[in-house]
């Protein structure tokens, strides 16, 4: 067992394992930690606690100090220089005429470095635009292009079940989500009501998939052979939510569908599994 608290270095970042060494702190604490970016500022989210050593990445780094006024005041210092740099930067983008978006700005704790994410297309010749950053900063420059998703992570904004995106709120991590999920939930495969704001599927298709896999295991497909208490027939239509199934009756083909509840009805032969098809793929691959 190792003893580790819990650091982000951002509002919705991921949370990095510390030794707290001899601190005790609690959650919320600005604590000065060693990264392969050098010194930096974080906050504890996760205060002293015991886990076990294989839920860690060997060597622990320790945290250096519990931070200082001086700390807080030079971080928030960065953080007025990151907008004025932001700003500086838009203007050598449209000075060089470059295909790009610039998304953020981050200066490194020491001030050594700044690093500047953007979007776009395709690659991109930034070589002078570089240049000409190093000469207005004095200090190394970084560029670093990124996806759509993050780009949704950093700015923020609204999703459209008019709450704020949840990457930006509360999911450290993106969790892969695909057209087939869409499917399996019986979602209509339109772009726009299966993407978010970022053009990319929406992360909260993964919120339920567990569930519905288990509905899945237990609720008979459409067109599946059944026996049910008024006879054989094909499953014409199954709610996985609900666990009603509508059955077309072998006596009575020509009948409307009988209902039954998916405990009422024993599977002869299963229907096929819910697969994507060349078609959607090649519609719909851009959004995954």
């Amino acid at each position: 067992m190792a003893e580790i608290i819990g650091v982000r270095f951002k509002n919705v970042g991921k949370v990095y394992y510390f030794d707290p060494a001899t601190h005790k702190f609690n959650k919320g604490d600005p604590v000065m930690v060693e990264t392969s970016r050098g010194m930096e500022c974080g906050q504890v989210v996760i205060p002293n606690k015991t886990v076990s050593e294989d839920t860690i990445v060997k060597p622990l780094k320790p945290v250096l100090r519990p931070a200082s006024p001086e700390d807080i005041k030079r971080a928030q210092d960065n953080a007025e220089r990151e907008r004025k740099a932001m700003a500086i930067c838009q203007e050598k983008i449209a000075a060089h005429k470059l295909d790009m978006k610039l998304v953020g700005v981050e200066y490194t704790f020491d001030n050594s470095k700044i690093l500047f994410y953007f979007t776009a297309d395709g690659r991109v010749d930034f070589r002078d635009l570089v240049k000409d950053l190093a000469s207005v900063f004095r200090t190394r420059i970084e560029l670093r292009q990124i996806g759509v998703r993050d780009e949704a992570k950093m700015l923020g904004g609204l999703g459209i079940c008019g709450r704020p995106f949840c990457c930006s709120q509360f999911l450290p991590d993106f969790q892969p989500v695909s057209i087939k999920m869409a499917k399996e939930q019986g979602l209509s495969l339109n772009p726009t009501k299966i993407s978010g704001s970022c053009g990319r599927l929406m992360c909260c298709l993964k919120y339920e998939q567990e569930a519905y896999e288990s509905l899945l295991r237990i609720t008979p497909k459409q067109g599946a052979l059944v026996n049910t208490p008024e006879g054989r027939g094909n499953v014409t239509e199954a709610n996985l939510l609900t666990g009603v199934i509508k059955v077309r009756l072998e006596k009575s083909p020509d009948s409307p569908p009988a209902v039954f509840h998916r405990e009422d009805v024993k599977v002869i032969k299963d229907g096929g599994r819910v697969k994507v098809n060349k078609e959607e793929l090649e519609q719909l691959g851009d959004l995954e």
